[in-house]
């Protein structure tokens, strides 16, 4: 059974970095795209960050994270991460990582195949 297992998360200071790591043991890794979601205290679960399958060539970011996050994946260790950099009091929240076949699929975030349990970050001001 496959399960994509998020760790990291933490309590920062506004203006601070946090990398996000999501392990997928099981999976065959590179036939998958691979997105973050964070939801956010009376929000709905919304996207993040996407990257494409195999070689990750294609990324994709939400306006208000680009320049700051960055988001990228190991095949080798069957794992993808999200840095956070220049944290801000908005990008407080569970952050999950998802995993379908299809990158459009991902950045949807409707149908994908996985999800993971999530991880809590939390950015004071």
């Amino acid at each position: 059974q496959v399960q994509l297992v998020e760790s990291g998360g933490s309590v920062v200071q506004t203006g601070g970095s946090i990398r996000l790591s999501c392990a997928a043991p099981g999976l065959a890794f590179g036939a998958y795209a691979l997105g973050w979601f964070r939801q956010s205290p009376g929000d709905e679960r919304r996207f993040v960050a996407a990257i494409s399958q195999r070689g990750g060539e294609r990324t994709l970011y939400t306006e208000s994270v680009r320049g700051r996050f960055t988001i990228s994946r190991d095949n080798a260790k069957n794992t993808v991460y999200l840095q956070m950099n220049d944290l801000k009091p908005d990008d407080t929240g569970t952050y999950y990582c998802t995993a379908d076949q299809s990158y459009g699929i991902v950045i949807g975030g409707t149908r994908c195949d996985y999800w993971g349990q999530g991880t809590q970050v939390t950015v004071s001001s």
